[in-house]
């Protein structure tokens, strides 16, 4: 069995949050720096230094619970809009504003079980409910830097591949720029 708790974005007053370092942050927010610790950084050998980063005082996060094994299990970000220009420097003038989906990550010994489809849909379930505080002109437009090797999981979720934003290296690990379009308006 598991629940999802959501953390609000909790400005840029946060300190600095590590496993071994915690300040001034929601009990929230450190369980989803905690996840993503344990997955990008010790699992994958990511930079702790790069994995607090500007997005997150301004981001909505879901971390997933396992209430059976009380344990903290997966966590997904939702950055809005603005954006900084895409990794491979690619600028489009005419993009819509778009929402960011980052950060994904599920504990090793969770994966197989379905658990990022679960996160992916909370958080585009919530999108569709909240476009006001999403706001600047957000009408459902979905990016997400995938990392390559999980890129026809993100197919099956409705996602396409960005050609034009091409591949880059975003800590030694292969990303892709793939897209999706919601309908937020059965939620007006």
């Amino acid at each position: 069995m598991y629940k999802a708790l959501l953390q609000l974005p909790p400005g840029d007053d946060i300190g600095i949050v590590y496993k071994s370092c915690k300040r001034n942050a929601p009990q929230t927010f450190q369980d989803a720096m905690a996840v993503r610790e344990d997955v990008f950084c010790d699992e994958q050998g990511c930079s702790l230094l790069n994995e607090l980063d500007e997005d997150d005082g301004r981001s909505w996060q879901w971390v997933f619970y396992d209430t059976e094994q009380h344990q903290r299990i997966g966590v997904i970000r939702l950055v809005p809009p603005p954006h900084h220009p895409h990794p491979n420097g690619f600028i489009d003038p005419d993009e819509e504003p778009y929402i960011k989906l980052t950060r994904i990550a599920v504990a090793k010994s969770f994966r197989g079980k379905g658990l990022g489809r679960a996160l992916l849909s909370e958080a585009l379930q919530w999108a569709v409910q909240h476009g006001n505080d999403i706001g600047n002109g957000w009408k459902g437009m979905v990016l997400i830097h995938a990392q390559s090797t999980v890129e026809n999981m993100y197919q099956r979720l409705g996602f396409q591949t960005n050609k034009k934003l091409g591949q880059w290296d975003e800590e030694g690990i292969l990303h892709i720029g793939m897209w999706k379009q919601i309908d937020i308006r059965s939620a007006k």
